[in-house]
């Protein structure tokens, strides 16, 4: 079984990857609205007098300091949502304490991941027989510095179980508790492809939206389609 020690260490190239995130959550604004940690904090204390919604929107803060938080980038409430809206069943490389950042080094990669998800999450859900989801796609460029690369690693480990993710959250945890910012690694739902997991938003530089893909779920994933304006 890979350990953290024996994967080689990135040299911090620019990267450009990508996400696809469900398009009724619409972007957490508040993040993008200021340019630095100060203006951040005295606009949310404003906003919490009148917006009684607001901690839902944005998330749990007190999951990620404000120090990590890349304000003034594009996409900023992009890179930021998955750290303080924290799936508490937990992920391939997160048990459900911490939030990561899943990125995919291609659309086509990123679709095959959440595709997967998707039809484990709908096949449960009674009564659905028939409906329409649309997601954004989102491409994010980040610096890959000091992340380490488990793209080397033979398929048959552990870490890249289908759907058992003991391995894998013992990896994701040292990632984490080493401030290791991010990981590499192999796509599981689509051979011969990577991915990344960014244990912080810190070095994202943008994140903006790329498309609109359409899922049509019919018993089972029965299409996916790009949504083209007319």
């Amino acid at each position: 079984m890979v350990t953290l020690g024996r994967l080689p260490t990135l040299a911090g190239d620019p990267v450009q990857a990508y996400r696809l995130v469900n398009s009724k959550f619409p972007p957490i604004n508040l993040f993008d609205d200021v340019a630095d940690a100060q203006a951040f904090e005295a606009l949310y204390q404003i906003q919490a007098l009148t917006n009684p919604r607001l901690r839902n929107e944005v998330g749990q803060l007190e999951l990620i300091p404000r120090s990590e938080i890349p304000f003034g980038i594009p996409g900023c409430s992009y890179a930021t949502a998955p750290f303080t809206h924290v799936n508490p069943a937990g992920s391939r490389f997160s048990d459900g304490s911490f939030g990561v950042l899943y990125l995919a080094g291609s659309m086509e990669t990123a679709l095959a991941e959440v595709q997967h998800h998707q039809r484990l999450y709908w096949s449960k859900v009674q009564g659905l027989n028939y409906e329409r989801f649309v997601f954004r796609g989102l491409a994010c460029s980040f610096i890959d510095a000091a992340m380490k690369d488990a793209t080397a690693i033979s398929m048959k480990d552990p870490i890249y179980a289908s759907d058992d993710y003991a391995a894998s959250h013992r990896l994701g945890k040292a990632v984490k508790d080493t401030g290791t910012p991010g990981l590499r690694y192999q796509s599981v739902r689509l051979r011969g492809n990577h991915c990344w997991a960014l244990m912080t938003p810190r070095p994202v530089a943008s994140i903006i939206q790329a498309a609109h893909y359409e899922m049509i779920w019919n018993g089972q994933i029965t299409g996916v389609n790009q949504i083209r304006e007319a």
